[in-house]
């Protein structure tokens, strides 16, 4: 996976009573765009990231 700060992101809920959190790539920590991220949530809350099979990244203009 590759990503660029500025990018959004999505971690998708796994159960049902789960919701799907959303953020932004404020800095790619790894060499060439790979992880690791330092993500910062909609609701405020940062901290550093390796993607899952969970997660996804949206580059901005390329949404649905």
């Amino acid at each position: 996976m590759k990503a660029v700060a500025g990018d959004r992101i999505v971690i998708r809920g796994t159960t049902v009573e789960s919701t799907d959190r959303h953020g932004q790539i404020v800095e790619v920590r790894g060499v060439d765009g790979a992880p690791p991220y330092l993500v910062r949530f909609d609701d405020g809350h940062e901290t550093i990231m390796f993607p899952g099979g969970d997660f996804a990244v949206e580059r901005p203009g390329t949404e649905p």
